[in-house]
């Protein structure tokens, strides 16, 4: 398998290239060069597997430079019972990521049992196993910079912690994270930990990251990579759990499901819209965001707006406060037959206009017939659903999750089961919770105090220069 830039204009690269690289040197983003299909006898097989033979089986279809019994040595000592049994205690950690009914045709996939309590230790707890093996092969190091609206720098740095050849520099809003987020963390005492609290949004943070991703040059000087959903391996990590959902879901292949993922940098519903392509069967990828609806007005519109800083809203499901999707672009590059050129077309009409309209383009059709519909979801729609969920079920959901249960309700056909799948625990997000039910979420033992441990972290300017020379005065070397 080779991987090629939505752009067209970087080399063709292998799995190890592209997984040390983040964006391609075109600025585009990279992707496999045609996604493998899973015929039908090789689909029945894969529904007795555990979810670390399930990870083996996708990743082999999309990494060929690692040997099969490393990737799945690699496989098998992430997907354990001991990583993801952080989370509900009525939870089975031994299903890695359990499927609970809400309601007859509504489940949640149970994604948040990892040592972050968020979605993102699915992919990113195998991503740090990826990085370690790499570097070790080249004898290497890497300076990994991110950006986080929440939940993908604590899962990025308690995968990264401590491993040996890596530094982590992530950036986040200063004073957009809940008090939870900021403290998992801020409180990280260790070494090749950098945490980066920046006066903006998030999407100032995420532009400071493409920013110096491409300049190439300090790019190489740094060994600078990435942890950001703009790393495919992050991506196809999270293809491997609507496998999980589906099989989970269902009794035979000949049955259909449709997803319902809040979405805020569009990295998890694309991973879904990968299985499809894969031949999973999926009805609907339903796609939720909050106030911040960019993604919600394409889906219905065909209109990309993406809206300024002063314009992103502050929302109490925070994670998703994003206007603009890096992994946007993956999927437009195949709505328009995988055309370089028109991906480019489009992207410099996103920089001189501000946006980009397929009205009157043959892509409209073709969006409206991907199997995306969407919706939007507000602060009281948030309290309205984690408040009937809990007293309907005694399940507790997190505000993004609600988003996404709120946005799936009229979209679940008869016959189709519809999963919701899971963004975080709600004791991430306690304020809201108490807002809605009127008393605080449980949390686990080993965060009972999280809020009062001593927190580490450095203030900038959303400015490039100014992080550029942060991180030269803390990289180290390109060799170990």
């Amino acid at each position: 398998m080779r991987y090629v830039s939505t752009r067209g204009k970087a080399p063709e690269q292998g799995f190890l290239d592209i997984l040390l690289s983040g964006l391609a040197p075109d600025g585009g983003l990279y992707l496999p060069a045609f996604y493998p299909r899973v015929a039908r006898p090789e689909l029945d097989a894969w529904r007795a597997l555990s979810y670390a033979e399930l990870a083996v089986a996708v990743l082999r279809k999309y990494v060929a430079d690692i040997p099969p019994a490393d990737l799945e040595t690699l496989c098998r000592r992430t997907y354990t019972a001991e990583v993801y049994g952080h989370g509900r205690a009525d939870s089975d950690a031994s299903q890695i990521a359990p499927l609970r009914w809400l309601e007859p045709g509504l489940a949640l996939l149970e994604l948040s049992n990892g040592p972050t309590l968020a979605f993102k230790d699915m992919a990113m707890q195998l991503l740090g196993g990826l990085f370690e093996h790499a570097l070790a092969k080249r004898n290497e190091s890497l300076n990994i910079l991110g950006a986080t609206s929440g939940d993908t720098g604590s899962a990025a740095e308690y995968a990264l912690r401590g491993r040996r050849g890596i530094r982590v520099f992530m950036l986040s809003p200063r004073g957009r994270m809940s008090a939870f987020q900021r403290a998992q963390m801020y409180s990280l005492q260790d070494a090749n930990i950098f945490n980066i609290a920046v006066e903006g949004v998030f999407d100032d943070c995420q532009d400071l990251v493409k920013a110096v991703s491409n300049d190439l040059d300090f790019k190489r000087r740094c060994r600078i990579g990435t942890v950001n959903s703009i790393n495919w391996a992050r991506v196809v990590a999270q293809v491997v759990y609507y496998f999980k959902g589906y099989f989970a879901a269902t009794r035979t292949n000949d049955e259909r499901v449709s997803f319902a993922v809040p979405s805020g940098n569009f990295g998890n519903v694309l991973a879904g819209w990968i299985a499809k392509q894969m031949g999973l069967p999926i009805a609907r990828l339903v796609l939720a965001t909050n106030e911040n609806d960019v993604l919600d007005e394409f889906f219905r519109t065909g209109r990309y707006r993406p809206r300024t800083p002063a314009q992103t809203q502050a929302t109490s499901s925070p994670s998703m406060d994003i206007s603009k999707a890096s992994n946007f672009e993956r999927y437009v590059f195949d709505l328009v037959g995988r055309d370089p050129a028109v991906v480019r077309e489009l992207w410099w009409e996103l920089d001189t206009r501000g946006e980009f309209d397929l009205a009157g383009t043959p892509w409209l059709d073709k969006m409206r017939a991907s199997g995306f519909v969407s919706g939007s979801s507000t602060h009281a729609d948030r309290l309205a659903t984690i408040r009937a969920v809990h007293q309907a079920t005694g399940v507790l959901i997190d505000p993004h999750t609600a988003d996404g249960v709120k946005v799936a309700r009229p979209h679940v056909e008869q016959g189709v089961p519809m999963i919701c799948l899971e963004t975080a625990l709600p004791a991430k997000f306690a304020e809201t919770i108490v807002e809605a039910i009127g008393r605080a979420p449980e949390r686990p033992a080993v965060y009972a105090d999280l809020e009062s441990h001593p927190q580490r972290f450095d203030v900038l300017p959303a400015d490039v220069q100014a992080l550029k020379r942060y991180i030269e005065t803390r990289a180290g070397s390109g060799s170990r």
